[in-house]
Order: C-alpha cells, then sequence, then structure tokens
C-alpha cells in the first residue's frame, strides 16, 4: 500500500502503524522519498533520498503540525523547493523555501525603510563555534562585506558574523566563498542546533581550551549530515572534507538506547529535525561570558583540585523569547541537570537534544522551544525522559563558584608568551574607518580573531612588539580602550531591530547610543558618578535576541517609539528581569528612569547594582501619605494602601484623581512621593 502526500510517495502507510515495533521516536512509520532536486545555479543533478521515519506515538490522523513541519518534511532534507527557487528570475523566494533557506544560514528580508515596493534582500549568519574565526575567514568575509553586502560585518550575541544586504543572485558567491574560506553558514538559524558558545578568550588555561574543544565536538555532533548544505551552494563538492573527531562520529552513530533514525542522512534530525531553534553554551565554573543560564542546554567545566577538568554540570530550559501580550510565553532561565563524567557529555547532549525532538510542540511554534517542554512537565520528569536516551542516571550537582560576566576587553595576556587585544565595538556593527583599519592589522600581522557573546572583537595571538602599533592604529580609527569609552556602553548591546528585521517594532541598534546618552544624563542630573553603570540592553522585539531579559534595565519593542522595560537582572547575568512598564514612549524614558536612578542612588546599600537593588526593594506607602489619592480599588474592593514591590507598580495612573497621567508619569508621581516619604 502507498499513498502520495504533496507529490511525496508514502510507502507503507497504515495509520497506526501497528505493524511496526513502537518507541519514543517522533514521527510515522513511512518511507519518504520526496521528489527529486534539481540543482542550484547549474549544479549536479541531486536524488531523491530514501529514509525511514520513526514509528509514532498516534495514529497519524491526530497528528496536528504546524505549517513549517510539513515544510520540512517534503523537502528532501532542506533541498525542495529552495532548489527551485534559487535559480528562477524573481528577487525572491517562495514561502517554502524561505523557511528551508534558514537552515542554510539565510534570512529573507526587506528593508523597510524603502516605501511603496519590496525590496528584498538577504541577512546570512556564519557558524563559528567558540566565535572562532580564522585569519582567512575573517578577510573573505570583510571583503563579500563590501562586495556584495552593504559595507559593515555585524557581531552576534552568539558570536557569529552576520552579512546583510546579500542579492538573491549573489547567494551561491557568497556562501561559496564562505565554505572555501574555511567557514560555514549551515544551522546558523533554522530548526536545529544554533552557534555553540564558549568563553572567547584564547587563554591557554586548561578549562577554556576544554570548554572550547567540547563546544566544537558538540557543534560537530550536531551539524546536520544529509549533504544539502553543499549540493546547493558548492555543487556537492564537500570543501569541508576532513573526518569530524572519531568520539564524535561515534556518540552520533551510537544508537544503543534508541536516539537515532536508523538508516536516515539525519540520524539524529530526521525528516523533521527540531521543534524550534536550539541553543547550547559551554563555559568554565565562574565564567558567564555566554549568559549560560539563557541556553536551552548550559554544560559547566568541573575540574578537581588540580585543574584537571573531571566532567560538566548540565543546566537545561533557558530561553528568552516571548509573545506581547500572550502570558503563556516568557523568558526563562535553565534549570540545573546534573553532572556527568567527561567522557559521557556528548551522549547526555544527544539524549537532551532527542528529548526535545520526540515531546517538543510541533502544533504551535510560541511554545515549541525546550523551556516550555520542562516548564510543563517539571524538572524531575524531564530528568527521568532524558536518562532513558542517555542510559544512565545523571549525577549531582557539583559546587560551582559565583558567576562572573567577563567581557575580555583590552590588553592580556594569554598564557602561551602572546597577547590579546579585546576590541569594544559599539553594537557589534563594524563599518568605516574602524573596518578598514581592522582589517589592515588583521591581515598585515596574520592574526585569528574571535568573537564575544558580548558583540567585541578579540585579535588573537600578538607579539609583544606589536602591541604599540596596534594599539596606535586603533585609536586613530576610533576604537578606543575600554578605559576611555563609557561604562554604559561597554557593557550594553541591542539587536539589529530596524530596518531589516521584518519582526521589529521599533528601533534598538540605531537607538541605543542616544538612549545610552541619556542615561548618562540622567544619572549626572541624580549624582550618579561617571564611572558607574548599569547593564542595559535593547531589542525591537519581545524575541530577547539581544538578551533584555538578564539586563538591569531592559527595553523592549513594543510599537512605534515605544518600548516595554524590564529591571531586575544583574551585572553577572544570574537573575532574571521583570516586566515593569508597557509602552513607554521614547520621549518618555526620563520621566521614568530619573526617579528609578533617584531612588536607587539614595538609598541602595554599600556597592550594591541597579539590578540588585530592583530585586530587594519592597516599599508600602499608606494611602494617607499620598495628597490627592482618596480611595484606590482593587478588584472591586476598596484596599488602603500602595504597594511598591520589587519596583512594580500596579497602579494605573487613572487612579489618580483630577489628573490626565500616563502611566510614564504615573510612575514618576508615586516615586517622587516615595523619596519625600523615606527622606522623612
Amino acid at each position: 500500500m502507498s499513498a502520495a502526500i504533496g507529490g511525496a510517495e508514502l510507502h507503507g502507510f497504515r495509520g497506526a502503524a501497528a505493524q511496526l515495533p513502537r518507541s519514543r521516536m517522533l514521527g510515522r512509520p513511512i518511507r519518504v522519498a520526496p521528489p527529486a532536486a534539481g540543482p542550484a545555479g547549474g549544479g549536479a543533478s541531486v536524488g531523491s533520498i530514501r529514509a525511514i521515519s520513526a514509528p509514532a506515538k498516534k495514529d497519524a490522523s491526530e497528528i496536528k503540525r504546524s505549517k513549517v513541519e510539513i515544510i520540512k518534511e517534503k523537502s528532501n532534507f532542506l533541498r525542495y523547493p529552495l532548489n527551485e527557487e534559487l535559480v528562477s528570475e524573481a528577487p525572491n523566494i517562495n514561502e517554502s523555501a524561505v523557511q528551508l533557506i534558514k537552515f542554510h544560514g539565510s534570512y529573507q528580508q526587506t528593508d523597510r525603510d524603502v516605501r511603496g515596493q519590496k525590496n528584498y534582500s538577504f541577512m546570512l549568519r556564519t557558524k563559528n563555534p567558540c566565535g572562532k574565526v580564522p585569519n582567512q575567514l575573517y578577510l573573505a568575509m570583510d571583503t563579500l562585506a563590501d562586495e556584495f553586502g552593504i559595507g559593515t560585518l555585524r557581531l552576534t550575541t552568539r558570536q557569529t558574523f552576520q552579512l546583510h544586504g546579500v542579492l538573491k543572485k549573489n547567494l551561491k558567491t557568497v556562501l561559496s566563498t564562505v565554505i572555501k574560506n574555511m567557514g560555514s553558514t549551515l544551522g546558523a538559524c533554522g530548526d536545529l542546533n544554533r552557534n555553540v558558545l564558549a568563553p572567547a578568550a584564547p587563554y591557554v588555561k586548561k578549562d577554556i581550551l576544554f570548554a572550547q574543544q567540547t563546544a566544537e565536538n558538540i557543534a560537530a555532533l550536531l551539524t546536520p549530515q544529509s549533504g544539502a548544505y553543499y549540493d546547493l551552494w558548492v555543487d556537492g563538492e564537500k570543501i569541508m572534507s576532513a573526518e569530524g573527531p572519531p568520539e564524535v562520529t561515534k556518540a552520533r552513530n551510537d544508537n544503543s538506547h534508541g536516539t537515532n533514525f536508523p538508516d536516515s542522512p539525519e540520524p539524529i534530525y530526521g525528516t523533521q529535525y527540531l521543534p524550534r531553534k536550539f541553543k547550547i553554551a559551554v563555559t568554565a565554573a565562574g565564567d558567564n561570558s555566554v549568559d549560560i543560564l539563557t541556553n536551552d542546554i548550559g554544560v559547566v567545566v568541573v575540574s578537581d583540585d588540580a585543574g584537571e577538568p573531571i566532567g560538566f554540570n548540565i543546566y537545561v530550559g533557558g530561553g528568552m523569547g516571548r509573545t506581547h501580550r500572550v502570558e503563556t510565553t516568557f523568558p526563562r532561565l535553565a534549570d540545573p541537570l546534573g553532572y556527568v563524567p567527561k567522557e559521557d557529555i556528548l551522549y547526555a547532549i544527544k539524549a537532551i537534544v532527542v528529548t526535545q525532538r520526540e515531546n517538543g510542540r510541533r502544533d504551535d511554534r510560541k511554545y515549541s522551544r525546550m523551556k516550555y517542554l520542562i516548564d510543563r512537565w517539571g524538572i524531575d520528569k524531564f530528568r527521568a525522559e532524558v536518562e532513558k536516551y542517555y542510559g544512565k542516571k545523571f549525577e549531582s550537582f557539583r559546587p560551582l563558584p559565583e558567576w562572573q560576566f567577563n567581557s575580555y576587553l583590552g590588553w592580556q595576556e594569554q598564557g602561551d608568551g602572546k597577547l590579546f587585544y579585546g576590541v569594544h565595538v559599539d553594537n557589534g556593527r563594524v563599518g568605516g574607518q574602524a573596518k578598514k583599519t581592522l582589517r589592515e592589522i588583521i591581515e598585515k600581522y596574520n592574526l585569528d580573531v574571535s568573537i564575544t557573546p558580548n558583540q567585541n572583537l578579540i585579535l588573537c595571538g600578538i607579539d609583544q612588539a606589536w602591541r604599540e602599533p596596534i594599539t596606535t592604529a586603533l585609536a586613530q580609527a576610533g576604537l578606543l580602550e575600554p578605559q576611555d569609552v563609557d561604562p554604559l556602553n561597554l557593557t550594553a548591546m541591542a539587536c539589529p531591530a530596524l530596518p531589516l528585521c521584518p519582526l521589529a517594532q521599533t528601533e534598538a541598534e540605531r537607538g541605543i547610543l542616544p538612549i545610552l546618552k541619556r542615561i548618562r544624563t540622567v544619572f549626572n542630573k541624580v549624582g550618579i558618578k561617571d564611572s558607574e553603570s548599569v547593564v542595559v540592553r535593547i531589542t525591537g522585539c519581545p524575541n530577547g535576541c539581544a538578551r533584555p531579559y538578564m539586563a538591569e534595565l531592559g527595553f523592549v519593542g513594543d510599537g512605534p517609539k515605544s518600548y516595554q522595560i524590564w529591571l531586575g537582572g544583574t551585572p553577572n547575568q544570574s537573575t532574571l528581569a521583570e516586566s515593569f512598564m508597557d509602552k513607554v514612549k521614547l520621549n518618555d524614558i526620563e520621566k521614568v528612569l530619573e526617579p528609578l536612578f533617584s531612588y536607587w542612588n539614595s538609598t541602595r546599600q554599600e556597592g550594591e547594582s541597579f539590578g540588585s537593588f530592583t530585586n530587594r526593594t519592597f516599599i508600602t506607602l499608606p494611602i494617607s501619605r499620598i495628597p490627592g489619592i482618596r480611595q484606590i480599588e482593587r478588584g472591586g474592593e476598596q484596599v488602603g494602601r500602595v504597594t511598591i514591590s520589587r519596583m512594580k507598580i500596579s497602579l494605573p495612573s487613572d487612579k489618580i484623581p483630577g489628573s490626565q497621567h500616563n502611566f510614564g508619569q504615573g510612575i514618576n508621581y508615586y516615586m517622587t512621593k516615595a523619596l519625600q516619604i523615606n527622606k522623612k
């Protein structure tokens, strides 16, 4: 018996599939032979791939799946219809191809500053585990930005490059150039494992080196295997043909606990890949340069008393994305899962990924991240399910030191006789004279570089004799040493947002520098020193690409020139912020921030950060001490007190009698009264 769905021939389809052994695999008991895909750009013909999908848990008719799930299943492992769309005359590609090209590392975009027409282009994102960029690749990316992009390079919060403004007709040239220069964009976007983070500093330290090596191995383990990437962009020539580490190959092929799709080109991902994007970070104990708790999986190197790495603590379930006005979506910090010895890390990671693959929601993409699965199940049930695929029990979490944020800026010794220099780059945008000078330095001294998760660039392997000329050249290009940069700028981050991101509701990258200057002006007004700072992060929408929900002060775009404000993150990125106010207009931010900063400055404990202060503060004000307030109703009942809890005012501004205050003005009103009362 056979059937056809959307042109794909389905062999042996019998609904409930009682004839095949059951497993916890996602999918249906069918053999999928998608239509043969022609080459992109005239390459060699690519035949269809026959693969077995796994037995199902339910009758296929009961499985509700999103449109993207159907597109993935019909794609012949990420080929069709992208291959046909790439050779069409149109400047854009269709909806199905838009979803598939993400897996290849690209998003289709339009310039929203251009009115009256769709001005299509593509953003390309590289895959750079640990943020490592060989000299050859940096120079190639720099050239591509000028020849095929908008003349700038963007350093991302996941240690990669983004290249904006590439036209469809140039995609193959650009991607093949990246591949042939020791780079890749495979898996930089899409429903699979994204770039694996690790400390960017090129220290010759056992724990750092081990974290970086582990990140590279995890990236290799979870890289798509079907070959579609090379078929489309380099006509089937697998440029990077070197075999991966044997321990990675062994872990990928191991199916002793039912993790794999047998006889499939994608043994871990299958035809459906993951329900949504998946993010992993690896770090050394105490080093939170990677925002470890925001990842689907956080891996922390544990060392013995002699400093020798012996295993890993694993966190699971972090994630930043949410949707405005949908309270069932939320940012979340990762939970401790357990400890594994170092030789088991790839098997543990694979077991976690498979648990999400099998149980993550595929019907509604808003809830498809692993954090929602863990929130629904609880960590104990999740751990038990992972252990089935891991084949072992997780050991107890090992003690860890307190987290610290490391920027790795300025001049530092690597530990091998050479230096590195961390260059501060505002918002990660490399352009103009700074771009030109960086290229000259990197080319002249044959330097490799590394991208940090805070959107900065590290120049690696510098001889002592080169320090002075490099410092001079950078200064002449306007790339200041860290001590000469406003501390607000050093830790701030923003996503690209407008004009190219289709999800952006307002400005982020283009708006953050003026906002930081306004914050500094407020600091000066309320008496906060120039040397002091708060962690500020801004995104143009609630997806959280710049991780604003970990900031001491987060701005999240919720409309034109309007932001939701989040408070309560801490400088070491270990505490989740909370929503404070909605719909704060850009022109009104001082009205909100001045009373907050004034109160912090006048009542904080010694050395207390703004984020820690907002988490600690709890004020209860008697109604009688706020002039003009007669009564406040909550749930139909009169209450006699106004509560400011965790700096969050729940009272709507229309409860201020005789006034037309907006909510920002209402905050100002209450905080001013709180200050007056506190001083009495």
